[in-house]
């Protein structure tokens, strides 16, 4: 597991963008493939590969670029590493940031299942504060998106069951 991770770490230090997009496509289709077997209980057979594959691609072409664009931004408008800092960014992301990404996750997801702005509306939900106040507090800023998707594996599971119900 450790050489897993010094791996990791060093195409981290590489290739950032590269990685942080991958990593938040793979967790993605994670949350997928959980939702769907453990939510949803459908078995390997019924599994919904189409389904994971969608969720996938939303996570490499949209979660990744935009989680991670908003997090270097972020960085530049709330400088330092204190708690204060940490709970500022917090704030600024849950604020302004997670409405309008929660509610274009929800659209984009809903547009590939065919559901209207009336059915994504409804499925808004609050995110986890205490997470990214953590996030942003302790972990370096190549190292964030990782850390925001490995805990948003539950969050994704959630979302994927709630975005693909019919």
């Amino acid at each position: 597991m450790a050489g897993l991770w010094r791996s990791y770490q060093a195409l981290m230090t590489r290739h950032p963008w590269t990685v942080q997009i991958i990593t938040a496509g793979t967790l993605v289709g994670v949350g997928d493939v959980i939702s769907q077997q453990v939510l949803e209980r459908r078995g390997l057979a019924n599994h919904n590969v189409t389904r994971t594959a969608k969720m996938m691609s939303i996570g490499f072409f949209f979660v990744g670029p935009a989680i991670g664009s908003w997090y270097k931004v972020l960085d530049k408008l709330v400088t330092g590493g204190t708690k204060s800092a940490a709970m500022k960014k917090m704030l600024v992301d849950q604020l302004g940031f997670a409405p309008c990404f929660l509610g274009a996750f929800l659209g984009i997801s809903g547009t590939l299942n065919g559901l209207t702005v009336e059915e994504n509306v409804a499925k808004l939900k609050r995110l986890w504060p205490a997470v990214q106040i953590a996030n942003f507090y302790f972990i370096p800023l190549h190292h964030r998106l990782a850390v925001v998707q490995i805990v948003a594996i539950g969050w994704n599971s959630y979302l994927s069951w709630k975005a693909n119900k019919m």
